[in-house]
């Protein structure tokens, strides 16, 4: 089974095979995270956002989904985008969705082959989603994928941008 490792501090800083991007549904970058990556990578990244194709309106990566890009100007090789749900009390899906995000992140680095990953906090920041729940959402759905999905991935990071995250992974690991 493959480690999952929590650390505090800035995802775009990582030298992996994946850093995973809580993107927009357009992909066009924003605020957070989702600028961050967007800044470190350089304007290469948008190019290859607009290039993805639009599904509907103007939605490149439906909630739950992922898309892969290159990383371009960042450590890592690539950056898979997935977009997290909007808390909205719990009653829309929002806790499936964000599970989704999760595992569909993995199963896109297990189909390029990447040991490596790291995420944020998907939808723990504007998008609101409380972040006890968020971690034990995440930490449960990632051991439930390497329990029943072949992978290669082998070790995967979960990247806290505060204390109270931080701290609310390392716990939730430890159970």
């Amino acid at each position: 089974m493959a480690s999952i490792e929590v650390i505090q501090g800035d995802i775009t800083t990582l030298s992996l095979d994946a850093i995973v991007n809580a993107a927009n549904k357009c992909m066009l970058g924003g605020g957070g995270v989702d600028g961050a990556i967007h800044r470190a990578a350089g304007p290469q990244l948008l190019e290859a956002c607009r290039a993805v194709p639009i599904v509907r309106g103007d939605v490149r990566c439906p909630t739950g989904e992922c898309r892969i890009t290159p990383g371009f100007n960042l450590p890592a090789r690539y950056v898979i985008h997935t977009v997290g749900p909007v808390w909205d009390g719990g009653g829309y899906g929002e806790r499936e969705q964000l599970a989704s995000c999760y595992r569909n992140a993995l199963s896109i680095a297990a189909s390029h082959k990447l040991k490596t990953i790291a995420f944020p906090a998907i939808s723990c920041g504007v998008y609101g989603f409380p972040i006890d729940e968020a971690s034990r959402i995440s930490i449960t759905t990632i051991r439930h994928f390497f329990e029943t999905s072949p992978s290669t991935v082998q070790t995967v990071t979960l990247v806290a941008f505060n204390d109270e995250l931080f701290r609310q992974w390392k716990e939730t690991l430890a159970m």
